[in-house]
């Protein structure tokens, strides 16, 4: 699996914490670098944190605890050959090789390359993780053991065991491994990610770079972090340095417990600059306890592509209040389209739980077994409604839509929405062939916006087509020119706009009084 690409709008370094390490870089960093250079390194990427106090002046205690159940996991993955077709991690295509000449050039040491003579068709990453079960249970994430031909796990006291994958779930990142051992192996205790406040001392316990076992405090920084790299991102933020190789190492309380999974950082050098990312343990627990079963994790699936309601979008619908998840998009087809959910819905309710947001929906519906029967709360119109449907199987299969007959273009061009400050043109062969739409695309095109309007402000941009306007389809710029029109004289304090952007449908609410 390649890396995550977390908080991509930056466009910077964002890496997974800990991501896979390819062995050539410790080995030659070692041989070229030296003690000294090392020391210089570990000191520039992994800043103290001022203020950290331990519990009785030290964190020993928790680390005689939890240390000792701690590996290091090694895998070897087929190598994939780059333009100079030798493998190489730095030829130029590994998702890797940025960032290492980053790290490297950081510290003026030039990136390890392997002479051609000494490739390898196999490659080494390396990775952490912890044992939850005194049988020779490991957790770690799916990242680090994915794509391994064999794994090969370390303990503390230096045995190496291989260990056979039992199952894996990308989604949420997890992996559970199996070793066999001549005596049962220290454990580590799950310990309540729900009961972790921001400012709370914690513990990351990990491999990083393949120098061994390294322990590093700090605080939970934020909760319920949201990376955009899975349906199921909680993420606990945390300022103890993680580097490349903690991956999979458990985030410990000062108690000794398992309150988290190392997972992601955020950096733009390559190294650890406080920003660091873990699964929390309540959520990364319910998902082992399935993996250990073996095999993979089945997810339901409903249709529906959502979105959340902001202030502008409940008062467009008549929502008192914003909340809930609002359907932009319905696949042909599925449990959601068979049950008669519509695009403009918004789902406030699933399965007698409350959805606040589209992650709660998102969640609440993986966790339901495929063919289960479920209820939907909906706001349709401006009632509260219920909804049954079926919950199907997520095989992440892309749907595509059927093709109509192309229709006559409006010959209404260019018409203006001055209160919105958009715009709009009918969709004409040309803009259908320019905007690469479909033939049986239907709708007005965004032309223009202006800056200084509502509807600049609310994220409408040129090429966007609106497909509807308060849930109503329009066809032509005529259409949705008359549509906002009548919306903004039936007192509306904004107007809903259905856009279809690329391969995406997503609605949004511009307001009339920044108009």
């Amino acid at each position: 699996m390649s890396p995550i690409s977390i908080l991509r709008r930056h466009r910077v370094a964002a890496l997974l914490g800990a991501a896979l390490i390819i062995s050539p870089v410790v080995v030659s960093f070692a041989q070229n670098a030296g003690n000294a250079g090392l020391s210089n390194v570990v000191a520039t990427t992994q800043t103290p944190v001022a203020g950290i106090t331990a519990p009785n002046g030290s964190f020993a205690p928790v680390v005689a605890t939890a240390k000792p159940a701690v590996v290091t996991v090694t895998t070897v993955m087929k190598a994939q050959a780059g333009p100079t077709g030798d493998g190489s991690p730095f030829d130029g295509n590994s998702p890797f090789d940025q960032y290492f000449q980053q790290f490297f050039g950081d510290q003026g040491i030039p990136a390890p390359k392997t002479p051609p003579q000494q490739q390898s068709p196999r490659q080494e990453a390396l990775g952490s993780g912890f044992i939850v079960g005194s049988d020779g249970t490991i957790v770690t994430n799916n990242h680090v053991v994915d794509g391994a031909t064999s794994i090969k796990v370390t303990l503390d006291d230096g045995t190496e065991l291989p260990a056979k994958l039992v199952g894996h779930d990308a989604k949420n990142d997890l992996a559970v491994l199996k070793v066999k051992a001549s005596k049962p192996l220290p454990t580590v205790k799950w310990g309540d990610s729900d009961k972790l406040m921001t400012g709370d001392q914690v513990l990351a316990i990990g491999n990083p770079f393949g120098i061994g076992t390294t322990v590093t405090a700090g605080i939970v920084s934020a909760r319920g972090r949201d990376l955009h790299s899975g349906p199921f991102d909680d993420f606990i933020q945390i300022d103890a340095p993680i580097n490349h190789g903690n991956s999979g190492g458990p985030l410990v309380d000062v108690s000794g417990n398992v309150i988290g999974i190392d997972t992601a950082i955020f950096s733009p050098n390559g190294g650890s600059v406080g920003v660091g990312f873990a699964i929390p343990s309540n959520q990364a627990q319910k998902v082992v306890a399935k993996l250990m079963k073996g095999g993979d994790i089945e997810y339901g699936y409903l249709g529906v592509q959502i979105q959340p309601v902001t202030q502008d979008v409940a008062s467009a619908i008549g929502l008192d209040h914003p909340g809930g998840a609002l359907v932009a998009q319905v696949t042909d087809g599925s449990p959601a389209a068979k049950a008669g959910i519509e695009t403009g819905d918004v789902i406030t309710g699933f399965g007698g739980q409350e959805i606040k947001d589209p992650k709660d929906l998102s969640r609440a519906v993986a966790d339901v077994s495929p063919g289960a029967k479920e209820t939907l709360s909906v706001w349709r119109n401006g009632k509260a409604m219920q909804i049954s449907a079926d919950v199907g199987r997520n095989t992440e299969d892309a749907q595509t839509a059927s093709n109509g007959e192309e229709g006559k273009p409006s010959t209404e061009q260019g018409l203006r929405v001055p209160s919105l400050g958009l715009g709009l043109t009918d969709i004409t062969p040309d803009i259908r062939q320019q905007l690469n739409l479909t033939d049986n695309q239907r709708g007005a095109v965004v032309e223009r916006v202006n800056p200084d309007k509502a509807a600049s402000s609310a994220g409408i941009e040129p090429g966007d087509v609106i497909v509807a306007v308060d849930r109503t389809p329009v066809k032509s710029a005529r259409q949705a020119n008359q549509a906002i029109a009548e919306a903004g004289k039936s007192g509306k304090k904004s107007v809903l706009l259905l856009v279809d952007r690329g391969d995406a449908q997503i609605f949004v609410a511009v307001p009339f009084a920044a108009g």
